[in-house]
């Protein structure tokens, strides 16, 4: 049956806003646990850095004809000039976004965010900024990590937050296609709440999944935590609608198609720079009835790798599978509630979803490989301890951010014959780097995402945030890009291009590959308003 919601379905409120100067819920902000604070003052000795007072931001740059057209197209109840509202939608919530934050660097602080209520009034916004040569960066959730919320603002009569929280609505399910459209600004889990009404379920749940959106996760070609058994975002899209300043633009017709390049990537991935996102169909899944998760371990890396490679090669994958290093099941940052217990060997959670029938035989032919291959199985204990706080890590970075130490990840994805050679390249770069003028960094790694061809690698570094911490970081995120473009891998699996990553792009796609990047912005976006220094070489 197919379900027509022509009047949407909505939810009644909108989830808290994030922490300017933090991630995610405020009212979940925690002190860094004892057991930890103790491993990092052995580690790096402490020093409480308390963030700054809100600072004021910069006059609005914008002229009032401009509000005033704003507020003819989005009601004058969604134009906000206020500094809370701007601060809140400045940048996104990496490390670095969260330093300059906290000292005061509101810099990139946009001079009006306006919020529309569908595609049409986003189309009007577009068509506003083009006559007024405004920038327009797209807003979600706000979690981006690789400063793609951080436009470039020079030359333009001012800087425009497109904030899509009104966009929030479920319009169609369609059980007998098993598809889903939902509005670009539903955050993870209103989503999933929506889709629950009728059995269903994205199944899509990466670290981000409580605040960022439907289409963040487009935007950025993003991967879940679940990504084994469900599939990235991208796999999960089968039709788009978007706003470009050239007009109305929707793909997929069809699950499938051989009428050409598929068009539907040009925008998967595009960090509105080839437009606004304003709907997304989804493949969905029926709701599992039953969820297990249990740890397995494994006497080294290479080893637990290799397990991995069996399974995914064998079609035997579970719902969930991830693998920590011996530095990260050591600390125990798989399970930020168990940092400071120890922990030998190298850990690895194993997830599986379904029916009562399907979960048991899967895990039956799992278990089979992972005990024939050496494994250790650990039970659900560990497995359950993960999945309660899959959520938490981004809040445990904040803590450590509190006592002078500086934590940031970044993650890349290779072949299976170049992981080895990848992740020691990789380690050693960030550890010569952060090592350099007598400092010391703690490198963590684990395997996730995984493909019959290959996996992702996400690292996760801790150091003493020093005197220069942005300066710091910068070095060692530059030399660990070399060391990845070196590698011939990825310089982003799931964290998106953003500003961060983007002198590091011709590398991977070629100077033709660039180049059609910018013929496609030039297409779309004549006058480079989209989210200008985002994505494109």
């Amino acid at each position: 049956m197919t379900h027509d919601t022509s009047s949407p379905t909505t939810l009644d409120a909108h989830p808290r806003e994030m922490h300017p100067q933090r991630w995610g819920d405020p009212a979940a902000a925690t002190p860094l646990p004892e057991a930890a604070r103790g491993l990092v003052e052995l580690a790096f000795g402490l020093a409480d850095t308390p963030a700054t007072t809100s600072v004021a931001l910069a006059p609005v740059g914008v002229t009032d004809e401009v509000l005033a057209g704003l507020r003819a197209i989005a009601g004058p109840d969604h134009v906000h000039t206020d500094d809370g509202t701007r601060r809140l939608r400045t940048r996104g919530k990496s490390t670095p976004d969260l330093l300059r934050a906290r000292a005061g660097d509101l810099g990139d602080a946009p001079d009006v965010v306006v919020r529309p209520a569908d595609h049409d009034e986003v189309a009007a916004v577009l068509a506003l900024a083009v006559e007024h040569h405004l920038a327009v960066v797209p807003f979600g959730g706000g979690t981006c990590v690789t400063g793609g919320l951080a436009a470039r603002r020079d030359g333009y009569a001012g800087l425009v937050s497109l904030d899509l929280v009104r966009l929030d609505a479920l319009l169609e399910v369609d059980e007998v296609s098993m598809t889903a459209t939902l509005e670009p600004g539903l955050r993870g889990p209103e989503a999933e709440a929506l889709l629950a009404e009728h059995g269903l379920c994205l199944g899509h749940y990466p670290q981000s999944f409580q605040h960022a959106s439907i289409g963040g996760f487009a935007a950025t070609r993003s991967s879940g935590q679940s990504s084994a058994g469900y599939g990235r975002f991208d796999q999960m899209v089968v039709g788009l609608r978007v706003a470009t300043p050239r007009g109305e633009w929707r793909l997929g017709s069809s699950p499938a198609n051989a009428a050409g390049p598929d068009l539907r990537q040009l925008v998967l991935g595009s960090e509105g720079a080839f437009g606004v996102i304003t709907a997304v169909t989804v493949r969905v899944r029926r709701l599992p009835e039953v969820k297990v998760y249990e740890g397995w371990r494994w006497d080294s890396f290479v080893e637990g790798a290799t397990a991995m490679r069996t399974l995914v090669q064998s079609g035997l994958l579970p719902t969930v599978l991830r693998l920590s290093d011996e530095a990260e099941t050591g600390l125990n940052l798989a399970r930020p509630d168990a940092i400071g217990e120890q922990a030998t060997g190298c850990l690895m959670i194993v997830g599986h979803e379904g029916t009562p029938g399907q979960v048991e035989a899967r895990r039956a032919a799992v278990t089979e490989v992972l005990a024939g291959l050496g494994g250790t199985p650990l039970g659900e204990e560990p497995g359950a301890s993960w999945a309660h706080g899959r959520f938490n890590a981004p809040y445990l970075r904040d803590s450590m951010l509190d006592v002078g130490v500086l934590v940031e990840t970044l993650e890349t994805a290779t072949f299976w014959s170049k992981v080895d050679a990848l992740y020691a390249d990789v380690r050693a770069a960030l550890e010569r780097e952060l090592g350099a003028e007598g400092g010391s960094a703690i490198v963590l790694c684990h395997l996730s995402h995984v493909y019959e061809t290959g996996c992702s690698l996400y690292f996760t570094v801790a150091t003493a945030a020093g005197e220069q911490p942005l300066e710091r970081w910068g070095r060692a995120k530059a030399a660990a890009n070399d060391a990845i473009t070196a590698n011939g891998a990825t310089i982003s699996h799931h964290h998106a291009v953003g500003t961060d990553h983007r002198p590091w792009l011709s590398a991977e796609i070629g100077d033709l590959g660039a180049s059609v990047l910018r013929a496609v912005k030039a297409d779309l976006d004549p006058t480079g308003i989209l989210n200008p220094g985002v994505l494109v070489p």
